[in-house]
């Protein structure tokens, strides 16, 4: 206890603040709320100074069970402060206003939790597009009061955690823990957030979330990533008191704090024991050893495979021998697993030795050969091979090879780049599925809007969803327009039309009856249950299911009739916003 035996009474008390927090200690004194009587106080405070150090020895003499103490009053505190109001005080956690994306603070209120569980862990094994993913980021994170029935907060809360998890939108994550002050609250998400910034050696962002958080930290791993990032910010006096608190409390942890000990230096004996139990166990290891060396294996996690790679810890494998089959094994899997650079596994492929005649006979050749050596003779004959026709067939060889595998990922970005230097109209039909799968089409974002005035759902009318048009003129635009089409025996309202005319509808724009005649609506084509949430009011659940429908396709992507009905879903539940950008992504011409 280096500090601790250096510190006086009044020191002690400073530091009971500085662990649980200005914050925490404001919260400890609500005088009106507990009907504290202010005379005693002011009685309590000229009491004589014998009893005030008999107060802090009380405090220093039982530090431990008062620190519990003190949690378990704030707890009983909480629960009187339910009773008193009628627990009618409810946590709102989210990352947008409801108004941003014409919600509401209740759209979760009526929603049945069983049927939000089955939901959820549908979309947790679906592959989704950014379509997708953005509305379900809408529905989980916009400010609103959690489902009442079936459900407990915590459940719903771990929903919103796994998702962020999955989807890994780091700054998104940090956005929502910052700004609700929840780290405790989202110890695995956070804990996910630090491991991610650590694996790609970002240390000043992993810090950054400490140093924007408020509150006690409560998790035990969170909290010795605290003590670190204290040292690394030179406040090292502070780090070691809260460590000497945490000791105090019953904290052990040999490895973590021999590895504190040096960072401190009150040691340079260096602790050459390497844990990979966590990430940050592992980066201890890195930044208290200078002779640090490290060779992962198969059994290396990912996460500290992706931080010897960003640490540039993996150089030795660039020496590696083409004899040396089973390292080159678990290169290729690293690779796979995004953890080591696919240019530098084709460049060991360079190194292999083959003679004249298996280079010339390689689509036979390769056949007779190990696996992973096969893969260097093809790769080879790639190199070496000019006819397209020929190159494409060998590309596909060595792709179907990691295939076989279970190594795809391994040959994907070389595999997009050699076809991006191939034309469309050089491919031959038996490869033209080959190579339309693997190659990456650039989008072209730039395109611009095209009116055409002559179709209902290209004509100017669509500007309406940008908010370019007065109600009054969308109004008058919007009947000639159609009092136009009547007249055009020839033209036949399809379904986009339909759903442009039904959403300015929807919206309190007025549209003469007279022209009610030009389409037929199917009230039956929302699904059933889509319609009984929408009945139900319950926008956060139908959110998700649209989600659900949209998948892994872009919006644009999707048959006019499913758009139909997520569009006149959206009209019901008045989710105008939502369903303006998606109808400014299928109804425009776009050149």
């Amino acid at each position: 206890m280096k500090i601790l035996k250096l510190l006086n009474k009044n020191s002690l008390s400073i530091i009971l603040i500085l662990l649980f927090g200005l914050n925490s200690f404001a919260e400890d004194q609500p005088v009106d709320i507990w009907n504290i009587d202010k005379d005693k106080l002011e009685t309590n405070s000229s009491s004589d100074d014998d009893k005030a150090i008999k107060e802090e020895i009380v405090i220093e003499t039982e530090f431990k069970s008062n620190v519990y103490k003190m949690q378990s009053e704030k707890k009983v505190n909480a629960i009187n402060l339910e009773d008193r109001f009628g627990s009618q005080e409810i946590k709102i956690v989210g990352l947008y206003d409801p108004d941003d994306y014409g919600l509401n603070i209740n759209m979760w209120s009526n929603t049945n939790g069983d049927q939000l569980k089955i939901l959820f862990d549908k979309l947790n094994k679906m592959p989704l597009s950014n379509d997708a993913i953005e509305i379900i980021n809408i529905s989980l994170l916009t400010n609103s009061y959690y489902p009442q029935k079936n459900i407990t907060e915590k459940e719903f809360q771990k929903f919103k955690s796994d998702w962020l998890i999955k989807n890994s939108n780091l700054e998104l994550i940090e956005e929502y823990l910052i700004k609700n002050q929840i780290i405790n609250l989202h110890p695995q998400l956070t804990k996910f957030l630090v491991d991610q910034y650590l694996s790609d050696t970002n240390i000043k962002k992993a810090c950054e979330i400490f140093s924007k958080n408020t509150e006690p930290i409560f998790d035990e791993y969170l909290s010795k990533f605290n003590i670190y990032c204290l040292i690394k910010d030179n406040k090292k006096e502070e780090a070691q008191l809260i460590l000497d608190l945490k000791k105090e409390l019953g904290f052990k942890d040999k490895y973590f704090e021999k590895k504190i000990n040096y960072l401190l230096e009150y040691t340079d004996k260096i602790d050459d024991e390497i844990s990979e139990k966590s990430i940050f166990d592992f980066y201890l290891a890195h930044q208290t050893n200078p002779n640090f060396n490290f060779e992962p294996n198969d059994k290396t996690k990912k996460i500290i495979w992706k931080y010897l790679s960003s640490a540039n810890l993996l150089n030795s494998f660039k020496e590696t021998d083409t004899s040396e089959l089973d390292k080159i094994a678990t290169i290729e899997k690293a690779v796979h697993n995004q953890n080591y650079p696919e240019k530098d596994l084709l460049e060991l492929y360079k190194r292999f030795q083959f003679n004249i005649n298996q280079l010339l006979n390689a689509k036979d050749a390769y056949k007779t050969l190990p696996n992973i050596e096969a893969r260097a003779l093809v790769y080879q004959k790639i190199l070496l091979e000019s006819e397209i026709v020929e190159k494409l067939k060998f590309l596909k060889i060595l792709k179907e090879s990691f295939e076989n595998d279970g190594l795809a990922n391994a040959f994907d970005t070389e595999l997009k780049t050699f076809l991006k230097g191939i034309k469309p109209t050089e491919i031959p039909d038996n490869l033209t599925s080959f190579y339309y799968t693997n190659i990456k089409i650039e989008k072209n974002l730039d395109k611009k809007i095209k009116i055409n005035n002559d179709i209902i759902h290209q004509s100017k009318l669509i500007n309406y969803f940008n908010g370019d048009y007065a109600k009054s003129k969308i109004e008058k635009d919007t009947n000639n327009l159609l009092k136009k089409i009547q007249k055009n025996k020839k033209y036949f309202l399809s379904k986009k039309d339909v759903i442009l005319i039904e959403s300015l509808k929807y919206d309190g724009i007025e549209i003469s009856e007279k022209y009610d005649d030009l389409y037929n609506i199917d009230e039956n084509e929302i699904p059933t249950d889509i319609q009984i949430m929408i009945n139900n009011e319950e926008t956060g659940l139908a959110l998700l299911r649209i989600a659900e429908v949209i998948g892994q396709d872009r919006i644009e992507r999707i048959d006019e009739d499913t758009i139909y009905f997520i569009v006149t879903t959206l009209n019901q539940l008045n989710i105008d916003r939502i369903r303006n950008q998606i109808l400014l992504q299928v109804l425009p011409l776009k050149v």
